[in-house]
């Protein structure tokens, strides 16, 4: 079990492959249910979709563009999902980051909580020279007038959901199936696209987590999915 002081120091990492929206939805609500009672750590949950699109709670379906013959010759599903923000696109070589922690005291803040889960993605794409920032009034990262980083998140009890995704080396045609984020001005971009050249999802995975420790000051304790089971089994007993 875990000593007191290691649930409020570290949050747990959840490593997991390429994998189903609406499994990992419903993993996220588990895992938050836990959170909530108390039963386990904070928990970091990292991996990749399988092609499809998520439409939040102030999104439109007049936003996707294609119709269904089109999305099952491309294999995408489409899905409404409880984050905020309108609809976006998640695939392979997108590497995604869904935070599920605790906002206590002073962290609870939700604007400051955006800024720092952008700032995870900025730190990122900077260690591998690539200079990317915020653009006002549209939430994300972006690389001027492209966007390379969405986020879309959820706070219930003060616990967080969902959270930011990073354009690796995706299939950007994709994105031309929706209006990402409702945004019709600007366009969107990946690092492979920026670097010319192919980028490994699991060296910009690995850096993540260091980024995502250094700005929550969080360290990660990487787990598996059998051992958070275990633990909340052994916190009830």
């Amino acid at each position: 079990m875990f000593k007191e002081d290691t649930y409020q120091q570290t949050a747990l990492l959840l490593n997991l492959s390429t994998s189903d929206y609406m499994e990992i939805f419903q993993l996220q609500k588990d895992i938050h249910a836990l959170k909530k009672q108390e039963l386990i750590p904070d928990v970091v949950i990292m991996l990749e979709h399988w092609p499809c699109f998520t439409i939040g709670r102030s999104g439109s379906r007049d936003h996707l563009l294609v119709d269904n013959q089109v999305l099952t010759q491309h294999n995408i599903t489409v899905h409404d999902t409880s984050r905020g923000g309108d609809i976006t696109y998640h695939g392979p070589g997108q590497l995604v980051c869904y935070p599920i922690i605790s906002l206590e005291g002073d962290q609870r803040d939700l604007h400051a909580y955006a800024r720092k889960m952008e700032e995870v993605m900025i730190r990122t794409l900077s260690a591998f020279d690539i200079k990317a920032g915020r653009k006002q009034q549209f939430p994300g990262v972006w690389v001027g007038d492209r966007k390379i980083g969405a986020m879309g998140i959820a706070v219930r009890n003060w616990i967080t959901m969902h959270g930011i995704s990073l354009n690796v080396c995706p299939d950007l045609e994709h994105f031309s199936y929706i209006i990402p984020c409702g945004i019709t001005s600007y366009g969107v971009t990946s690092m492979s696209e920026i670097m010319g050249e192919p980028v490994q999802i699991e060296i910009v995975r690995n850096e993540m987590c260091k980024q995502f420790s250094a700005v929550f000051d969080m360290p990660l304790l990487p787990t598996t999915l059998k051992n958070i089971i275990r633990e909340e089994k052994y916190a009830k007993a």
